[in-house]
């Protein structure tokens, strides 16, 4: 029904025209063998998102995109509360601002070879990792609220980093407008001992190779080099944000009953901006922001003592740190004129273009570094935003390789044991706390991360700067 509709407007852009309830058009990004394979509850889910109030330009869909919870996994969009926009947590998804945070390191591989195995094990040891995993900081009430209110800030004001490690995370690592009144206590209390824990499922921890460059320029800009050691940090806000969404979606159901809005599936509840519900849960998503960005730079602590112990002459730099669900109030052109959205980001990454005021000085002229998660035996990305970008997709991006079939399917498919087998193989040492979540995070369940790239890149999202091929990978 959905699919049949694609009219293709570039070499990596298609349009599905508004029909029916649907307000605005679908942006889908990808190219001819990534639109074959998308599964038709993407459109739908799209389709669904361009119906609701105040959706302004159009729905997108990133070259990952995946079946999700209401929104599909690689949606975008933006809605204007002057217009009776509404602010959705299936939108926003269960793992508020899961992001990843990459660090050069200033060692080689050579350094990395001679100790691998020694670093593996001694990352696995001292980051907790896991379903349920528990971290050695345990938070008072007062600290908690301290924490959700000032994220990375919190943290290095507490002596896990630095003021520089600020400036390279989005909004300087604190995000604004977060109130932790509005939090449960059952979320707080899920997340009392899980701040500097990596959690499950897809998370993880890579020590990875810099194995290609695409653009030297911007490469030196980011501080990269060919064979470089970089570390990336991909995960989120724990229970917590979990917690968070838990609380509002019957909320938001109920809410956008009695407002009159239709929803074609119970997991795009949503509440207008405006009202006291949707006000509520936007300042108790900025603290489940906060606490993503606090746990990454817990996490980055406890990484540099381990290179500290086994590579006295590292020295762990960040990159960027960015968040890919979440909703974010953003200046955009609409109709030619500026105009405040929400963004919602929900597996998309930003991907802000040069010149962006949001962006330190020294990446002005370079764009948004954007990370993309690949597989633990394919590769990661780092890419640069685009002002192109900015104008199709609200300054977004995909954010990794996209699932290619479920968990379950994942597991009965393949055997842990033989994916750390067949990846030891290749030089790549596994350290997971579980060996179905090992299969479950099988390569071959993902889509093909370089595909979905250069889609990203063809489409003029953003563009390629980093290839990184995993050398060790910590899992959940």
């Amino acid at each position: 029904m959905y699919a049949e509709k694609l009219k293709r407007k570039s070499v990596c852009r298609w349009i599905i025209e508004p029909f029916g309830a649907m307000r605005v058009p679908i942006n889908v990004f990808a190219d001819e063998t990534l639109v074959k394979d998308m599964d038709e509850q993407v459109y739908r889910q799209a389709a669904n998102v361009a119906a609701l109030p105040g959706v302004v330009k159009a729905s997108c869909a990133m070259p990952d995109a995946h079946w999700g919870y209401g929104f599909p996994i690689g949606g975008v969009a933006g809605f204007d509360p002057n217009e009776g926009g509404v602010i959705s947590a299936g939108g926003v998804g269960f793992d508020i601002a899961c992001g990843v945070r990459a660090l050069t390191t200033g060692v080689s591989c050579d350094d990395i070879e001679r100790c691998k195995e020694s670093l593996a094990s001694l990352l696995s040891k001292r980051i907790p990792a896991g379903v349920g995993s528990r971290g050695k900081l345990e938070l008072s009430p007062s600290e908690m609220d301290d924490m959700l209110s000032g994220g990375a800030e919190w943290a290095v004001s507490r002596g896990y980093g630095s003021q520089a490690d600020l400036a390279r995370i989005e909004e300087r690592g604190k995000m604004a407008g977060a109130e932790p009144r509005f939090v449960s206590e059952h979320a707080k209390q899920r997340q009392k001992d899980q701040v500097g824990t990596l959690g499950s499922g897809n998370h993880y921890l890579e020590v990875q190779r810099v194995s290609a460059l695409y653009d030297e320029g911007i490469a030196k800009a980011f501080d990269l080099a060919l064979n470089d050691i970089v570390v990336s940090i991909h995960c989120g806000s724990r229970g917590l944000g979990h917690q968070v969404a838990t609380d509002f979606l019957p909320r938001m159901v109920k809410a956008a009953r009695s407002e009159g809005i239709e929803l074609p599936e119970k997991e795009l509840a949503c509440a207008p901006i405006r009202s006291d519900l949707g006000k509520r849960y936007y300042s108790a998503m900025n603290a489940g922001i906060n606490c993503a960005v606090a746990n990454r730079q817990v996490l980055t602590h406890l990484v540099r003592q381990v290179f500290a112990d086994l590579l006295p002459k590292a020295e762990l730099k960040v990159i960027y740190d960015v968040s890919h669900n979440t909703c974010k109030v953003e200046e955009h052109t609409v109709d030619g004129k500026a105009v405040k959205l929400y963004v919602h980001r929900k597996g998309a990454t930003r991907a802000f273009g040069p010149g962006h005021p949001a962006l330190p000085a020294d990446l002005q002229k370079t764009g948004q570094p954007v990370l993309i998660g690949g597989t633990m035996g394919t590769a990661s990305y780092i890419l640069a935003g685009t002002e192109k970008g900015m104008d199709l997709s609200f300054g977004s991006c995909c954010h990794g390789a996209g699932r290619a079939m479920s968990r379950k399917q994942a597991a009965k498919r393949w055997h842990g044991n033989d994916i750390v087998r067949h990846l030891s193989q290749k030089g790549i040492v596994i350290k997971g706390t579980s060996l179905r979540g090992v299969a479950e995070e099988a390569p071959g369940a993902y889509k093909d991360v370089t595909v979905v790239v250069d889609a990203t890149e063809k489409a003029g999202l953003a563009r390629k700067v980093a290839r990184l091929e995993p050398l060790i990978c910590v899992k959940g």
